[in-house]
């Protein structure tokens, strides 16, 4: 789906400004006593000032090309935002962000949706091609700053589960990033099966991030008009990032449950970001209600496969009550850091976690052990 009418102004708005608003807030929000900010507030510092040591292995963090741009923007506007975001740079510049930020490796990806969907012999190339610079250039260049996520031309499944298992043996990568549909089909589809074995013999994760829907369910959904007015851009940032990628993704994370995508291959793992897209407020509707419908079907209870075969990271949503509520329902075992940079800011990413008020074990596992554990790496 690229929608093609007017573009708007200004393409940098959206997560950015979002983020930047709610950090402005701070701990304060909502509170009337000032006495009670001053509390909290030295609270974290104390916390903060503890934690000023924490490694950080950074997750989900994009970049692109300019073929990639050229292939994937909607309009002008979009080309010269994407060009101005820092996407395109992935040498000293980023490194030294890294550095100020205290971000030890950023796990990169290609920026949504990648070559997915490309096709043929085209989609192919591309992904190797990607796949290579990101090995030879900055893994290269800078080692054990930067790992990756394999790009993967998904209009082929076996191509894609070959070139899996070439960038993972051949250039070290610890699995692979993926856009939400594909055409219109979701992972869940058969047709994934060899790309998920593949993965699941390899010991490497999927990351779920979710990507823009095909033009039928984006004009059911999310296609708006109102007379006078383009809301082109509205209706792109309604359909993405605003609010659409995000139950698209949890969507994709149902369905491999329900369809007995895990107990096929039960080893398999996943990654969902932005502090698991919705699942911690829906988990006892989903559970509760979904538990009796799927008992008969599945191998295991509903809640278990969120344990056994996904993993959740924090990537642009820098809030302490998100992560609690993460953590209520999901181990900490199973939740690592991520900035979603440079979508959000680095920094901004990692002052909020030192300042969030967990046990330091707890924190570790977050920041960087657990990272380890998935990835087979070592800060």
């Amino acid at each position: 789906m690229k929608p093609t009418d007017k573009p708007q102004k200004n393409l940098a708005m959206g997560r950015r400004t979002f983020l930047g608003g709610a950090a402005a807030l701070g701990v304060g929000a909502g509170l009337a006593a000032p006495a009670i900010v001053t509390r909290a507030a030295a609270a974290e510092s104390v916390i903060a000032l503890r934690d000023q040591d924490l490694k950080f292995i950074a997750t989900e963090e994009t970049y692109t090309t300019d073929e990639l741009i050229a292939l994937n923007a909607i309009n002008d506007e979009h080309v010269e935002y994407l060009e101005g975001t820092g996407l395109l740079e992935i040498g000293p510049d980023r490194i030294a962000k890294m550095d100020e930020a205290g971000i030890n490796v950023q796990i990169l990806s290609a920026h949504t949706p990648g070559v997915q969907d490309v096709p043929g012999q085209e989609g192919i190339d591309f992904a190797y091609r990607l796949n290579k610079m990101i090995a030879e250039g900055p893994m290269a260049t800078y080692p054990g700053r930067y790992q990756a996520y394999a790009t993967l031309p998904l209009q082929d499944p076996e191509a894609s589960a070959d070139e899996l298992e070439r960038a993972v043996r051949e250039d070290g990568f610890v699995g692979a990033m993926t856009n939400g549909f594909i055409g219109e089909k979701f992972l869940d589809h058969p047709d994934f099966d060899p790309l998920l074995a593949r993965a699941e013999a390899l010991g490497v994760p999927i990351y779920l991030h979710p990507g823009y829907p095909p033009e039928a369910v984006y004009d059911i959904y999310y296609r708006t008009t109102r007379p006078g007015d383009d809301q082109t851009f509205q209706n792109y940032i309604f359909s993405g990032s605003g609010y659409g990628w995000h139950q698209e993704a949890l969507t994709q994370c149902l369905r491999l449950i329900f369809t007995g995508t895990f107990d096929r291959f039960p080893k398999l793992q996943m990654i969902l970001g932005h502090m698991g897209e919705g699942l911690p407020f829906y988990y006892e509707r989903i559970v509760g209600d979904m538990s009796e419908s799927t008992e008969g079907s599945l191998d295991k209870p509903l809640g278990q496969y969120f344990s056994d075969n996904f993993w959740y990271t924090t990537s642009a949503f820098f809030q302490d009550e998100l992560l609690h509520l993460l953590l209520r329902y999901i181990s900490v075992d199973r939740v690592m850091f991520g900035t979603d940079y440079p979508f959000a800011d680095m920094k901004q990413g990692t002052d909020w976690f030192r300042a969030v008020d967990l046990p330091r074990e707890a924190k570790e596992k977050i920041a960087f052990r657990n990272a380890e554990k998935l990835f087979g790496i070592k800060v």
